[in-house]
């Protein structure tokens, strides 16, 4: 699915820069009533390992704040029992913008996005009609739901949607780059020239201002024979799906590593190089990456202080989604 985006022209100091109108949600709230109280809730579930099958893995373990809601220990998530999941942890930022979810779109819908990993046994193990009995014996929980729905009963979908409520709140609109958008800041010589590369050769894909365009895409990357993950055909069996996967946002790219769906890649600089050097001219290679790329070592270098723009740390440091201990504290007392 490709993002319409419309562009204004804005002059200051250093150039002609183009500017980006973001585009609408697609993921929104029918009842905005009680939004901060079931925000609230599903922060409170999206950090408590209850959700797993042995009390040991949360949300956050896989999606830490400090990553940008990624999972930067490991190459592939891991669940409990320290079993190993099948792919890379990606971030969670501006999932409301987002119409599919998981890197093959196993997931079409925000409020069922979640389900995937408690149930999953590699991850969580659990299934969501547990979670529910577990959470209805919590004093704690009745009330949180209670204040968010009117009604202290728990149900799993009272419970998905109050974690959806929570992810979509987890927005990513304060980097550089935004402040030089916003006519704010300027770019340096380096990072200018980096943004004039990454505009010829990754922003058909990596699409402003979200820097994905949520299409599937294969980008010649080798199978890894160790977990034979064919992509998005194992969602649509069409064979021209092969290999591909959910073009991921670059933002936060810093902190986000290791990258692909299966974290082989551990720096930026090893994915330019793949990208710069590749050879696999498939016949399903994307078409953005038919012709050859080619960068100078000073290129990438330019390039990378570009993608070093979309750290937001703003956002890294929010405590609107950090894990809310003093509340808890203060309401598990109330109800003890």
């Amino acid at each position: 699915m490709l993002i319409s985006i419309t562009f204004m022209l804005i002059s200051y100091k250093q150039s002609v820069i183009k500017t980006e109108v973001w585009p609408d949600k697609i993921y929104h709230l029918n009842d905005t009533s009680k939004i901060e109280e079931l925000t609230f809730l599903g922060k409170v579930l999206f950090y408590d390992p209850v959700l797993s099958l042995d009390s040991s893995t949360s949300c956050s373990s896989c999606h830490s704040p400090y990553n940008a809601f990624s999972h930067t220990d490991h190459s592939l998530s891991h669940g409990i029992d320290n079993k190993i999941g099948f792919r890379n942890a990606p971030t969670l930022v501006n999932l409301a913008y987002q119409p599919i979810f998981m890197w093959d779109g196993a997931i079409n819908h925000l409020d069922m996005q979640s389900l995937a990993p408690i149930t999953n046994p590699d991850e969580m193990n659990e299934s969501i009609e547990h979670v529910v009995s577990k959470l209805n014996h919590q004093s704690f929980y009745r009330l949180l739901f209670k204040n968010a729905f009117n009604d202290s009963l728990i149900t799993g979908a009272k419970t998905l949607k109050a974690i959806a409520a929570f992810i979509a709140s987890i927005e990513s609109k304060s980097s550089k780059y935004d402040l030089v958008m916003n006519g704010n800041d300027v770019f340096t010589d380096q990072e200018k020239n980096g943004f004039t590369l990454f505009s010829k050769h990754c922003s058909s894909c990596h699409t402003p201002p979200l820097f994905t365009n949520y299409s599937f895409q294969n980008n010649g990357l080798l199978p890894n024979s160790a977990l034979n993950d064919g992509g998005r055909i194992r969602q649509t069996k069409n064979t021209n799906d092969s290999l591909k996967f959910k073009v991921p946002t670059l933002r936060n790219i810093e902190f986000t590593f290791p990258y692909m769906h299966d974290g082989r890649f551990k720096s930026l600089t090893e994915v330019l190089n793949f990208y710069v050097g590749h050879s696999n001219k498939n016949s399903m290679l994307a078409l953005e990456l038919k012709s050859a790329v080619n960068l100078s070592s000073n290129d990438k270098v330019d390039l990378i202080a570009f993608l070093l723009t979309l750290s937001d740390r703003k956002f890294l440091f929010d405590k609107r989604y950090a894990y809310p201990k003093s509340e808890i504290d203060s309401l598990r007392k109330l109800t003890q």
